[in-house]
């Protein structure tokens, strides 16, 4: 998704193979003249311990990129659907290769005055620094915000240009911890104390479909 332009980005998390989410679900919304792509990507690492999170496990990760407004059809039973609106520049590179995995994070304020905060630290502070650290494989970070303003409230799409999505996950926090000597640093850069994580995962890339 190198080429992505689009300022919207609808996320359908199910169970559905990857290939039945494209040709039920994402047959249906190629339909609307504001999208002008959907993939399906595959869950890395289901039922994961190691981050905390408050929404439901998905095997299968649709990505629907349109313009804005974009209002689509109902998702039918057994799919959540999220739609998010990009509310600041991504930073990273673009290495004209395209994407084959995605890092997911979703997070949310613990108040609703904590919100610009929050993504004030996300963009300034924890972004920055990754996309500083420049790790193989990870190209173009861009944050995004619930256009409904509700939880999960902000997405942070990683992109990568690797489909060795997991493994190029678990370089990244070393790589970016060995840029920040200072423990003040370290601990500015791991946390805030208006953070709640609600999902993070990678994926690898399953399939697309065009208008």
């Amino acid at each position: 998704m190198e080429d992505r332009v689009t300022p919207v980005l609808q996320l359908e998390m199910s169970d559905l193979a990857p290939a039945e989410w494209l040709e039920r679900r994402g047959a249906e919304l190629l339909r609307a003249r504001e999208v002008a792509r959907v993939s399906a990507w595959t869950n890395c690492a289901l039922r994961r311990s190691d981050l905390p999170r408050t929404l439901p496990e998905f095997a299968t990760l649709g990505v629907v990129e349109a313009r804005a407004p974009f209002a689509g059809a109902p998702p039918p039973a057994g799919v959540a659907a999220h739609q998010f609106r990009q509310c600041r520049p991504g930073q990273g590179v673009l290495t004209g290769r395209p994407t084959r995995g995605i890092e997911l994070v979703l997070i949310s304020p613990k108040t609703a005055e904590g919100a610009q905060a929050l993504r004030n630290w996300a963009d300034f502070i924890h972004i920055r620094h990754i996309a500083a650290a420049a790790v193989s494989g990870f190209t173009l970070i861009t944050p995004y915000e619930n256009v409904a303003g509700t939880r999960p409230r902000f997405l942070h799409f990683y992109e990568m240009d690797s489909d060795a999505a997991e493994e190029t996950f678990q370089r990244m926090a070393p790589a970016t911890l060995a840029r920040l000597p200072e423990k003040a640093q370290r601990r500015e850069w791991m946390g805030h104390p208006e953070l709640v994580i609600e999902y993070v995962s990678t994926f690898r890339f399953a399939g697309e479909a065009r208008p």
